[in-house]
């Protein structure tokens, strides 16, 4: 079959999808979509295939069991796709390189190059530390800059797991405001996060997992004031859900 570029890569639709990693099951007959509109936060205890469920909408994995399509399309190109991981891998290059690279990847031609990089850097806050070795940065300028890298690519859909996870409150606060800003600008934000306080700051609806499977979905408002299942209910308390 040939695989085509869709027009948008969203919704993703994902249709009774199940994932399974050696012999056991991450991911159950999950179906679930995501559309255009604001940040979309996934949580669930550590377990619950938030990751799984990230890699699958990026394309990186394939389900055993069901589909998953985007923008309509049961196949297509990653081309406006981006994922940031918890710990991204830095290059062995200074910070300007490593989204030069990026930029290359993405098929922006050599011409175009330096400006970009001078505004991907500035859009980051990382204009100052752009001769740096990209391994010397601090975890939350890493992290800065694997956004920088993955907005090289100027996708439709950004995926961000956890991407603070391991930050300070500062640090969290400059990724954070990366975020919002790229979901201000029309880019459609999927994160998976273990911080409430996180999903009332960004999220404008919100997926639960647990067990593999999907437990609530709904506006972060609704959510977070009025859970309409046990798992969720017991989630927001901070009980372990087994």
């Amino acid at each position: 079959m040939t695989v085509r570029a869709p027009s948008s890569e969203l919704p993703v639709v994902l249709d009774r999808v199940s994932f399974r990693a050696g012999g056991t099951t991450i991911l159950d007959r999950l179906s679930l979509t995501i559309a255009p509109g604001a940040p979309t936060i996934i949580v669930g205890p550590n377990g619950s295939g938030k990751t799984t469920l990230l890699r699958l909408c990026m394309g990186l994995i394939s389900p055993f069991e069901g589909g998953i399509s985007w923008g309509g399309y049961w196949k297509a190109t990653m081309a406006r796709r981006a994922m940031v991981f918890q710990r991204p891998v830095m290059l062995r290059r200074s910070t300007a390189a490593n989204v030069a690279y990026a930029l290359a990847r993405a098929g922006v031609t050599h011409s175009e190059r330096a400006a970009r990089v001078d505004q991907l850097l500035a859009q980051v806050g990382l204009s100052d530390l752009a001769q740096r070795a990209a391994r010397t940065l601090s975890g939350g300028e890493q992290q800065r800059l694997a956004l920088a890298r993955a907005l090289a690519r100027d996708p439709e859909l950004l995926l961000l797991d956890e991407p603070t996870a391991s930050l300070d409150p500062a640090s969290t606060r400059r990724v954070e405001e990366i975020i919002v800003a790229a979901a201000q600008s029309g880019i459609k934000i999927v994160m998976a996060s273990h911080d409430l306080g996180q999903v009332r700051r960004i999220a404008g609806d919100v997926v639960l997992l647990a067990r593999g499977a999907l437990c609530e979905q709904g506006g972060a408002d609704d959510f977070l004031s009025h859970p309409t299942t046990p798992e969720a209910a017991a989630f927001l308390r901070g009980d372990l859900i087994i």
